[in-house]
């Protein structure tokens, strides 16, 4: 080790300075509680990092494995109307009209979907009034088991519908055609099976 100037003399020195310390018992007191003090904080701060541990290593993960999420290339949009099947169209119409007092619309045939439709604006959403047209119309066999009618179906739109279609046979939810449906809005509609949606049948409309 090479000679620093200075340094004999200043080990000299510190080697008083304690023996001095050592001989003053009020010196030597303060040291001592010092010495106790800065032991018990360093071992609170050592339990705090070792409690904080398992936080932050979980938020790390939380982060890490949100970010590996893949997002949708759809999504959900607002509640488009609730459809209700009735046994007699006209009485049902003029009840939401006459009685009620709501704007009602005129009667559409939709063949391809074997319906009846009328639509109730109620201002945030709509109702749809649907009644059985020809023989295979499923509504008929709605009714035959509800006669007195009842809820059918709810429609949410989407903002990409083949997307939508796509991801969900990917994730096994069966769809009742095997093609969108242009619905009585004039666009695209899928219905989603009831048992793939908690007993209520779903019908998905591009917005």
């Amino acid at each position: 080790m090479p000679y620093i100037p200075g340094q004999a003399t200043a080990c000299v020195n510190l080697v008083s300075l304690c023996q001095f310390f050592k001989q003053d018992r009020y010196l030597n007191r303060y040291f001592v509680t010092v010495s106790i003090g800065f032991k018990r904080g360093r071992e609170r701060l050592l339990t705090r990092l070792q409690t904080a541990a398992p936080t932050i290593r979980t938020l790390s993960s939380s982060n890490s494995s949100s970010q590996n999420v893949p997002s949708c290339l759809w999504k959900l949009g607002q509640l488009n109307h609730v459809a209700i099947a009735v046994p007699d169209l006209g009485k049902a119409r003029s009840l939401y009209k006459d009685v009620l007092g709501a704007q009602v619309s005129e009667t559409v045939a939709l063949p391809e979907h074997g319906v009846y439709t009328v639509f109730v604006e109620l201002g945030n959403t709509k109702l749809e009034l649907l009644h059985p047209l020809g023989e295979k119309s499923p509504i008929a066999n709605f009714l035959q088991k509800n006669k007195t009618g009842g809820m059918h179906h709810i429609c949410i739109e989407v903002d990409d519908i083949n997307a939508a279609m796509t991801e969900l046979k990917e994730k096994k939810i069966r769809i009742l055609s095997e093609e969108p449906k242009i619905g009585a809005h004039g666009k695209p509609v899928i219905f989603l099976h009831p048992k793939d949606c908690y007993g209520v049948l779903v019908e998905l409309e591009q917005a």
